[in-house]
């Protein structure tokens, strides 16, 4: 349910963005994160709420947020388009990769039914250090990006200075998982 949460708060982030409400928007991502901090908490302290579609939500809540707030952020000339076209584009290549893996790792017979049951599960994804590193950092920027024209800083060389950090740990997570590649999934046996 909180990831849903999560799913359904991105567009309307996203359409904030686009009008210009960073105020609300700012609260609403505020709200986006804690609905992630507390869905992490619930399922570290509770066995019994952990779920397969639950553990494949998580992700997925994840990547459509983050992509919308980038593509939000560079529409509204907060981020540089290169910048985002580097996290979209790493994003876009580890979702082939866990495709791949899903496929490589499903028994046969492999069917369509089996292959998007997110209740099936056959590999775990084991993010590395870099990439833990890199969802932070772009939360960070995210969220003084958003920050930015509440507080007028818009055009701070801090922000920019972000701006290369945040390209850096984009790489380097993608090289991590080039590098590592059969070391980050673990695959589960019946």
């Amino acid at each position: 349910m909180l990831s849903m949460t999560r799913i359904g708060l991105a567009p309307v982030l996203g359409y904030l963005i686009i009008e210009e409400d960073f105020n609300i928007a700012l609260g609403v991502f505020a709200l986006a994160g804690l609905t992630d901090l507390l869905d992490g908490f619930i399922a570290r302290n509770w066995a019994n709420q952990r779920s397969a579609l639950g553990s494949a939500l998580d992700p997925l809540a994840d990547k459509i947020l983050i992509s919308i707030l980038y593509v939000s952020l560079t529409y509204a000339d907060l981020i540089p388009v290169p910048l985002t076209y580097m996290i979209i584009s790493r994003d876009v290549m580890l979702i082939a990769a866990v495709f791949y893996v899903r496929y490589r790792t499903l028994p046969t017979p492999r069917t369509l039914a089996k292959y998007f049951n997110p209740c099936y599960a056959t590999a775990r994804l084991k993010p590395t250090f870099i990439s833990k590193v890199n969802t932070a950092v772009q939360l960070i920027l995210v969220a003084a990006s958003l920050a930015a024209p509440v507080f007028n800083y818009a055009d701070s060389i801090y922000l920019q200075i972000l701006w290369c950090f945040t390209a850096f740990t984009t790489a380097a997570s993608a090289y991590s998982y080039y590098h590592y590649g059969r070391k980050t999934v673990q695959v589960i046996k019946d």
